[in-house]
């Protein structure tokens, strides 16, 4: 499975794009990320563009709210691997940029980012229980997944 963030609006504060099912050609979800910066700066850096394979996270925090949360389809965090200079990149629900430090949140509504400083998503549950059952399968199959992340 190959999946496609395309960044189109970087904020002050916010990232706002899509997600998209590139073998498929679907679109997922919304997407809101931290700002680009050139120096990371913790919790507050959109992650570089590029290629990650997506592996699926069975420890932490966020696992074991997400286990309770999602019972009936959680099998583990959607975890980006690999990326340089970060560690645990996760794809979950949230609403601003205030909800991640480095990951990408998903939803089915999105507000202009240039307006809004933070960024919103909305109806972030309703989107991640969509997208993560066919994602996690297809990572409990063995099947190889990735996802490109790309600025417009």
């Amino acid at each position: 499975m190959k999946l496609e963030v395309i960044r189109f609006s970087s904020g002050t504060d916010s990232t706002n794009g899509i997600l998209l099912n590139k073998t498929d050609n679907k679109f997922l979800a919304y997407t809101l990320e931290d700002e680009y910066r050139s120096e990371k700066k913790y919790g507050e850096t959109r992650i570089p563009d590029g290629t990650y394979k997506l592996g699926l996270r069975k420890v932490g925090g966020y696992n074991a709210k997400y286990s309770k949360r999602f019972a009936d389809i959680h099998t583990g965090m959607l975890h980006v691997l690999n990326v340089p200079g970060f560690e645990y990149i996760l794809i979950h629900c949230g609403n601003t940029d205030e909800h991640t430090a480095g990951c990408l949140l998903v939803g089915d509504s999105q507000e202009n980012n240039q307006i809004t400083k933070d960024g919103f998503i909305g109806k972030s549950t309703q989107a991640y229980k969509r997208i993560y059952p066919p994602i996690a399968k297809a990572l409990e199959d063995g099947e190889e997944v990735t996802i490109t992340y790309k600025s417009l």
